[in-house]
């Protein structure tokens, strides 16, 4: 395989994550939020806590990833469109 269609590959696929969650599409970013607080409640259990769980990361930390992420699909993205040429 070449380094270009690896790029591409790669690239596009961390594009369209990143948007899906940047863009909380379906509210996905909410249910990541969801998923870490159930978590964090579990491991606390696991270890005998029955106090509140702490809150990990909220809406707005998982959409600024999924920022970060796309951010960074779309220069690998480039990138394989410059090595194809």
């Amino acid at each position: 395989m070449s380094t270009a269609f690896v790029l591409l590959t790669v690239g596009l696929t961390l594009f369209a994550a990143g948007s899906w969650v940047a863009l909380n599409i379906r509210g996905v970013a909410a249910s990541l939020e969801r998923r870490a607080a159930a978590n964090a409640e579990r491991m606390m259990h696991a270890r005998g806590d029955l106090g509140p769980a702490r809150r990990v990361a909220s809406v707005g930390f998982y959409r600024f990833l999924g920022t970060v992420i796309a951010l960074c699909g779309s220069v690998f993205t480039l990138g394989g469109l410059l090595e194809s040429l």
